[in-house]
Formats: C-alpha cells, sequence, structure tokens
C-alpha cells in the first residue's frame, strides 16, 4: 500500500494535545499528546526524570503545573516512539482521573508548557500524512466512533483492516496494467497491429468497467450498513402502525391511543439487528384531513415513502390493507409487504395469501415479518453486510463513478478510433488519479480537509 512519505508530518513542528475521552463524570480520561516536543512537554509537567523513557511502558507520576508548580493529578503516562505510534510521530498519553477537572487542568498545563490544542480529526490526520493509515482507514476511524450498530461497527472494523483500500488498489494496478499496454502500442507503432493485439487492451479495459460497477453496485448496501435500511410503516389512522412499530422495537417509542390521527409527525429509530440494521419509520395515517398540522405529517410521510427500501403496509382488516397497498403506488418504488396488525383479533388460524399476519399484543408473526424485511432488502443489495469490499461514503461513490468514466471514456476513444493512443490515455490516468485520491496515495489538501472536518477532536 502507498503511502505519503513518513517524514511529512501534519502542522510542521507544532506539538498537539487534546482530551481524547468524552470530557465528563468517569473512572479515567486520556490526555494526548503527539509531535517532536510531547516528551519534553510531559516532562515539564514532571512525567519524567532526565533520560529516555521507556516506550510503551506505564509509568505513575504526579504532575505539576509547570508555571506555578501546583499538583495537578496523579497519572499513568506512556511513550509511544515513532514511527510505531498511532501519528507516527513522537506520542505522549497521559490516563487521569475522570471528571470535568483533572483532565482539563493537564490539558491547559501541558499548553501552558508549549502544545497547541488539536484541531478535529487531526491525529488520524497525522497518521494519514506519515503512511500509518490511508484515508480509507482514516474513514473507518471516524465510523467505528461514530456506529451506532453492530454491521456498522463490523464493516468499519474491515474498512480499518484494509479490506476496501485492497480492492481499490487492486483496481487501480489493473488501470496501470493497462496504460502499460498502451505505452507499449505507442513505442513500437511500427509493428503489425502493434506489437499488444487491439482487442487485448480492449477486453482489460471492459473486465476494468466490469469491476468498478461490481464495486459501485455495493453502494446500496453501504447505505444500509451505516444508516439503516429505511423501513417505513404506512397505512391509515388507527391502523395499528404505532403498536407495531414499538413491538418492532421491544419498547414502546410512539404513542398509541384509539384516536384516529395520534401521530402527526414522523417516528424514526433504528434496531440493530443482523443482517441489516433497520430504521424504521412510524409514519402519520394516509387519509384526507382539513387539519393543517396533520396535512404537514402526511407530507413527511410521502418524503419517507419515497427513499424508503422497504414499506410495511398495514391494515386491521383486508380491506384496508389493499386500501393501503394502492394508495401506496403512487409514492414509492420500494418493496411493499402486505400486513394485517390485529392477528390476535381474528384468530391465529387465520391464513391469507401474500398478507403478513401479526399481532402486536402477542408479539405472534413479527420473527417471520422481520425475516420477509430481510429478504426484501437482500434482494436490493448486492453484497452482505459482511462483505469485505463496500463502498459506504457518497465521496468512496463519486470516485469510483469518475474513474469508470473515465476508462469508458478511454475505451470509447480507442475502438472507435476517434483519438491517437496518447491523448486517449489522457482518460487512463485521470481514472488513475481518482482511484489513487480515493485511497489517499496522493497528497490533496481539499480531500483531506473533507474527510476530516466531522471528525471528533482527540482523534
Amino acid at each position: 500500500m502507498q503511502h505519503a512519505p513518513a517524514a511529512v508530518i501534519a502542522g510542521g513542528d507544532d506539538t498537539i494535545v487534546a482530551l481524547a475521552t468524552p470530557p465528563g463524570r468517569g473512572a479515567v480520561a486520556l490526555v494526548r499528546l503527539s509531535g517532536a516536543r510531547a516528551v519534553d512537554i510531559a516532562r515539564a509537567l514532571g512525567a519524567y526524570d532526565t533520560g529516555q523513557p521507556e516506550a510503551r511502558h506505564a509509568l505513575r507520576a504526579v504532575l505539576h503545573d509547570p508555571v506555578s508548580r501546583e499538583p495537578l493529578d496523579e497519572v499513568l503516562v506512556t511513550w509511544f516512539a515513532p514511527p510505531r505510534s498511532y501519528t507516527g510521530e513522537m506520542t505522549v498519553e497521559i490516563t487521569t482521573h475522570g471528571g470535568h477537572i483533572a483532565p482539563m487542568r493537564v490539558q491547559a498545563a501541558c499548553i501552558a508548557a508549549g502544545a497547541r490544542p488539536a484541531l478535529p480529526g487531526e491525529f488520524t490526520r497525522r497518521a494519514v500524512l506519515n503512511g500509518r493509515l490511508d484515508l480509507l482507514q482514516a474513514e473507518a476511524v471516524a465510523d467505528i466512533i461514530d456506529a451506532r450498530t453492530s454491521a456498522m461497527q463490523q464493516q468499519a472494523l474491515t474498512q480499518l483492516d484494509g479490506g476496501l483500500s485492497r480492492r481499490l488498489l487492486a483496481l487501480r494496478e489493473e488501470v496501470v496494467h493497462l496504460e502499460a499496454l498502451i505505452a507499449y502500442d505507442i513505442d513500437f507503432p511500427e509493428e503489425d497491429d502493434g506489437p499488444i493485439a487491439a482487442s487485448r487492451i480492449t477486453d482489460a479495459g471492459e473486465r476494468l468497467v466490469s469491476s468498478l460497477d461490481a464495486l459501485l453496485r455495493t453502494a446500496p448496501a453501504g447505505t444500509m450498513v451505516r444508516d439503516g435500511a429505511l423501513v417505513v410503516l404506512a397505512g391509515p389512522p388507527n391502523a395499528g402502525k404505532s403498536s407495531l412499530f414499538n413491538a418492532l422495537l421491544g419498547q414502546s417509542r410512539a404513542i398509541v391511543t384509539p384516536i384516529a390521527g395520534t401521530t402527526r409527525d414522523a417516528i424514526e429509530a433504528l434496531l440493530d439487528r443482523t443482517p441489516w440494521p433497520l430504521r424504521l419509520v412510524d409514519t402519520a395515517g394516509l387519509r384526507d384531513t382539513t387539519d393543517p398540522i396533520e396535512q404537514l405529517g402526511i407530507e413527511v410521510s410521502r418524503r419517507y415513502l419515497a427513499q424508503a427500501q422497504v414499506v410495511l403496509a398495514c391494515g386491521d382488516d383486508m380491506e384496508s390493507v389493499v386500501q393501503t397497498i394502492e394508495a401506496l403506488a403512487p409514492h414509492t418504488a420500494a418493496s411493499v409487504l402486505a400486513v394485517h396488525t390485529k392477528w390476535d383479533l381474528i384468530g391465529p388460524e387465520t391464513t391469507w395469501v401474500n398478507i403478513h399476519l401479526v399481532s402486536a399484543e402477542s408479539g405472534e408473526g413479527l420473527t417471520s415479518l422481520l425475516q420477509a424485511i430481510d429478504t426484501a432488502l437482500g434482494a436490493t443489495a448486492v453484497v452482505s453486510a459482511s462483505n469485505d469490499a463496500v463502498i459506504t461514503r457518497e465521496r468512496h461513490r463519486a470516485g469510483l463513478t469518475n474513474a469508470r468514466d473515465e476508462v469508458r471514456a478511454f475505451l470509447d476513444a480507442w475502438t472507435s478510433g476517434a483519438l491517437p493512443a496518447p491523448v486517449a490515455a489522457v482518460h487512463l490516468f485521470t481514472a488513475r488519479e481518482a482511484l489513487s485520491d480515493l485511497i489517499g496515495t496522493i497528497d490533496t489538501d481539499d480531500v483531506l480537509d473533507r474527510v476530516f472536518r466531522d471528525f471528533c477532536i482527540g482523534k
């Protein structure tokens, strides 16, 4: 895997400091220093005596303010030597007592001793620039921190391990191979048909386009892993949507009353499960109404329906289920599952074809309904949630689309003879740069800014 040279350091010679754990009441907190003066600053607080500390060895110390010499806290200090630290730089981690005061005072003392506050994501940015991580792995670090479901956390771990990076590097190597074939053809124009058969170049380009398209088709699966598959409960008022919503979650999130129109706005909750986390949305009842507030709620429902992957068409009898399915048709292209929500009122011996019978009261039918949702989602997802190469961000999709389009433009020019080979090969160079941009094998400040702008301080 190619990275920026290890000598490149973000922020120059600055030594940065930040609290790496959430502020607030807790057993311990972690203050992290990174940069050329990390050990000197820790020593100024009393963490170390003279001499070189032992790497990766936790040392107990009592820190003091570098100016007033007032005691700050009793801590554990660990030094990580470059280049094997997280950032690739000299790094010191100070484990203080938890709470607000102790870590805040230690951090302030580090600043007084010469450190500066870290920017959001600056530790990981330095890790990228020093070759410890590529950009995809850096994004995975943020995804692990932000993960709300097990599927997202597992996918982020796979990406951190380099699964997606390896796939993109392999695609980049295919572009380089294609460029090499073109270069050989250009260098030996006097040969009959060139030293490389034209069909060989065309076939290699078509295989590359197919590989890029295959990875692009994982985008829906990546979105479902990252954000949860959008499952919308829709139907007329009093159809049992909110009761079903609460039953699927296993807790009361939506207010349930016998009064029609109780749900005025969409209520959203995330159900952490495998293979796909579900983003359940309970919507306002679909009906004609003159109530302006209820009308707004129905309009919100329609927006969710337009974005849904699966819609549960809910009703408390056969007629209302059929009417709901008909009413949904203009508003969604998602898979629609017909759901009778009050099976307990008609008896478990009843069977209806193509309608899922469930009871929010007893829980009957919920397991089979969830299995039906999984089946519907599996039909739209190219890969399973555990696949080692799934694109999860718009940046990934845009970069791959750019690379695919450039390779396709090269093939069109090559097969038609519309452009000389050296000119057509410019498309391959652009495709290679697009893939390099994704992985981070080239240093582009605006790309780095986009990746790290949403990071938390201290990471």
